[in-house]
């Protein structure tokens, strides 16, 4: 049984690490289940204090997923109609043109937000950046974790 724990755990890894890039996918929680299945198997222990870590840095990856590019309009001049055309931005893109959408969707979002508020172009590209840059920010963020864990399980195993 403990082979089967240890595939179903590397694929959830690998399907994890996908999923950064992936919107359909839920990344480090993917990849969290999957350090789970390896602590299922009598080869493997991690301590609780581990497990309660990797779960709160997943939990916080993944909200700053969605936050970073609010915080990169925020940071670059963008105003309201900004933030709000990046996270409208950003669900029309994930549901109408994946997987384009979750990339470019908060970039164009912010740009159209800051536009329809008044700002001048050259004003709404700088907030639609750094939307963008806030987007890339969050993609690292889950590689990182992601990353770690696959690092973890491999080493753990050998």
């Amino acid at each position: 049984m403990d082979i089967i724990w240890i595939i179903v755990g590397a694929i959830c890894l690998l399907v994890g690490l996908a999923g950064c890039f992936l919107p359909a996918l839920p990344g480090p929680p993917l990849s969290y289940v999957g350090m789970i299945l390896l602590h299922l198997t009598d080869k493997v222990q991690f301590t609780a204090t581990q497990l309660i870590v990797w779960a709160i840095l997943v939990i916080i990856v993944q909200v700053l997923d969605y936050l970073t590019p609010l915080i990169g309009t925020k940071y670059s001049g963008g105003s309201k109609w900004g933030n709000r055309g990046c996270i409208a931005g950003t669900v029309i893109g994930i549901f109408l043109f994946p997987p384009w959408g979750i990339i470019f969707g908060p970039l164009v979002g912010a740009v159209i937000g800051e536009l329809l508020g008044g700002k001048l172009t050259h004003e709404a590209l700088k907030a639609g950046l750094g939307a963008f840059v806030g987007f890339l920010l969050g993609v690292i963020l889950k590689v990182s974790l992601c990353g770690y864990f696959v690092v973890v399980f491999i080493s753990a195993l050998f």
